[in-house]
């Protein structure tokens, strides 16, 4: 990769890890539906004139019933959990536990996808992943019910992004991910509309939360997310996805700089455990080179799609169907 891309790689995972720390910001004057809600809907504004413009909408005709079941999974059921977990835990954690995702869709592949199937160094990805999950949960969580019950709502969302990985993988692999990124934010925003509605705040928000959520939602989630796939498309699919091993530590850092939360030993191991066991139960990062033909029809497989940070949908493909000449502009 040259230097552009290493930059336009490392910006990325710096505002994907600091999502947490915005729905920290967040949670002091808004409620979690209410956090994910506009988070969403401000993505879906950034993301629906790019996807159409790309022509790129006409992604989801004849599976709404299907979109809607991944819009869940995928979008509107983590990034309210994430919300809610960060209620009780700090936003370094959540970041950190998030990365479980790819683990997650490992075990799931034994019963649904046997291309995903655990074998050799895979299959020691999942154990140091759960060996990293148990060290956080030992111990940085265990001083408080409330904390664990956090931990686990993350956690949760990981399986969620692992859930809508292999429902991509199966249902929308023939679409542009722009497309179906468009129209998952759409559908998520209408989801969490009538829980946005019953938890709206009762007086007017103070500015700072306001503002976080705003970054979070145009910046974090969306912007972020157009940046995605013009890495994919400029240096392949898999060396993108190092920014998936990069925010938890960008997240760690901000948590512990900026909003003052304790970062342990046990915080530390985890961390390593658990991207190190996401990164070997991904597959690890191709070592051969890419050629631009290449990226251009290689598709992201389900653990690689659930390797992607929270802020963004995970797709199979690279942002155009094979030999379209569509692409997706960020930068």
């Amino acid at each position: 990769m040259d230097r552009r891309a290493w930059l336009s790689l490392i910006v990325l995972a710096s505002i994907w890890g600091a999502s947490y720390m915005f729905i920290k910001i967040g949670l002091r004057d808004l409620s979690a539906p209410v956090i994910a809600w506009a988070r969403i809907g401000l993505a879906a504004l950034v993301l629906v004139p790019l996807a159409a413009s790309q022509g790129a909408l006409r992604a989801v005709r004849g599976r709404i019933g299907t979109l809607a079941v991944l819009a869940a999974a995928q979008v509107a059921g983590p990034f309210l959990l994430i919300a809610l977990g960060e209620h009780a835990i700090s936003s370094a954690l959540a970041g950190i536990l998030v990365a479980t995702a790819p683990i997650f869709t490992v075990v799931l592949a034994i019963w649904v996808d046997h291309e995903e199937r655990a074998e050799g160094m895979r299959l020691v990805g999942i154990v140091l992943g759960i060996a990293g999950v148990v060290a956080l949960f030992g111990v940085d969580l265990s001083g408080s019910g409330l904390a664990i019950l956090g931990g686990f709502a993350v956690v949760l969302a990981g399986l969620g992004y692992a859930v809508g990985g292999l429902i991509v993988k199966h249902r929308f692999a023939d679409s542009p991910p722009i497309g179906v990124a468009a129209w998952v934010m759409v559908a998520s925003t209408i989801l969490l509309t009538p829980a946005a509605a019953i938890t709206a705040p009762s007086s007017t928000p103070a500015l700072g939360p306001v503002a976080a959520v705003a970054v979070l939602g145009v910046l974090g989630t969306g912007i972020a997310f157009a940046i995605f796939y013009t890495l994919i498309r400029s240096v392949g699919p898999g060396r993108s996805l190092l920014v998936a091993y990069l925010a938890p530590a960008f997240a760690v850092v901000y948590g512990a700089t900026l909003l003052g939360e304790s970062v342990t030993a046990t915080t530390v191991i985890g961390l390593l455990l658990i991207v190190a066991g996401s990164w070997l139960a991904a597959g690890g990062l191709a070592p051969t080179p890419v050629t631009s033909a290449q990226q251009e029809a290689t598709p992201l497989r389900g653990s690689e799609a659930a390797a992607i940070p929270d802020s963004a949908p995970r797709q199979r493909g690279d942002g155009v169907r094979p030999g379209s000449r569509q692409r997706v502009s960020g930068r």
